[in-house]
């Protein structure tokens, strides 16, 4: 099976930099409605501060974005790498963001996106998606937005693995094994399977 390929979207966002570092610099910028954020991955990490509104556009979203960083109006393509969030109110309270490029890998996790109607449902199964996101290695260039799978072959008790799926241009990372949806026998599906006759005497 192989996924329909669409470029990954980008957000364009502005930030500013920062030259305090510490706890005591990062919670009088959170006081500002900015979050404290890093960019590494080029020749030197740059640490910066970006509005918690814009921040919450990337966030808050099934979508993965490269973000194109506009910092003091030098110009950086990235991804974000990590978030960390309050353990309590689940605010933002520092990202990592990873400077790409388009001559070196990178490996991010995309959102998985069933598409068709599985043919085991028909019979009464019911389709089941394991996993949201899978793990992929490749140029930013050539990444999709999303893995859209067709499952319309699907049949009942059968799944779709990672090592099923085929690509160009760019590797998964997750173990082959890993089953991404399946068809579950249900009660309707089991009612219509043909029963064996029984043996005469």
């Amino acid at each position: 099976m192989v996924n329909k390929i669409s470029t990954m979207k980008t957000i364009q966002l502005s930030a500013t930099l920062r030259s305090e570092t510490g706890k005591k610099a990062a919670k009088a910028t959170r006081k500002s409605e900015l979050i404290p954020a890093i960019i590494y991955g080029g020749q030197k990490n740059i640490m910066i501060s970006i509005g918690e509104k814009d921040m919450k556009k990337v966030v808050y979203t099934p979508d993965v974005f490269v973000v194109k960083l506009n910092v003091d109006g030098e110009n950086f393509d990235t991804i974000v790498k990590e978030i960390q969030f309050h353990p309590v109110s689940d605010a933002i309270l520092h990202v990592d963001f990873y400077q790409v490029s388009n001559d070196k890998n990178i490996t991010i996790a995309l959102p998985v996106v069933l598409i068709g109607q599985a043919e085991g449902t028909k019979q009464g199964g019911k389709l089941i998606q394991v996993v949201r996101k899978l793990k992929v290695n490749g140029l930013v260039k050539n990444l999709p937005e999303n893995i859209s799978i067709d499952v319309t072959q699907l049949e009942l008790g059968k799944s779709i693995k990672v090592g099923d799926l085929s690509f160009k241009g760019y590797t998964l990372v997750d173990p082959m094994s890993t089953v991404i949806a399946s068809v579950k026998s249900t009660r309707a599906a089991r009612e219509t399977q043909p029963t064996e006759a029984a043996p005469q005497q």
